[in-house]
C-alpha cells in the first residue's frame, strides 16, 4: 500500500473519531472547538492526497499523443 493510500486512510479515521467525539453531548465547548479545528485541517489533508492521486491517475492514463483517456478509476 502506497504511504499517500495509507495516509489518506489514518486522516478518513482520524476524521471519523473526530466526528464522534463531537457527537458526545458530554463535550464541552472549548473541546469541540479543538476537534472541530483538527478536523479541518485533516480534511484539507484528506482532499490534497486525494487530488494527488487524481493527478497521478491521469498522468498514468495519459496516452503517447498527449491525449487523457477515460476509464474509471477506483481511488
Amino acid at each position: 500500500m502506497s504511504d499517500s493510500k495509507r495516509s489518506f486512510r489514518v486522516e478518513i479515521e482520524k476524521l471519523e473519531a473526530i466526528v464522534e467525539s463531537l457527537e458526545d453531548e458530554d463535550v464541552d465547548l472549548d473541546k469541540a472547538l479543538d476537534l472541530f479545528q483538527e478536523g479541518v485541517e485533516r480534511l484539507k489533508t484528506a482532499r490534497q492526497l486525494l487530488k494527488n492521486s487524481e493527478l497521478t491517475v491521469r498522468r498514468v492514463l495519459e496516452e503517447a499523443d498527449g491525449t487523457l483517456g477515460t476509464s474509471d478509476i477506483d481511488l
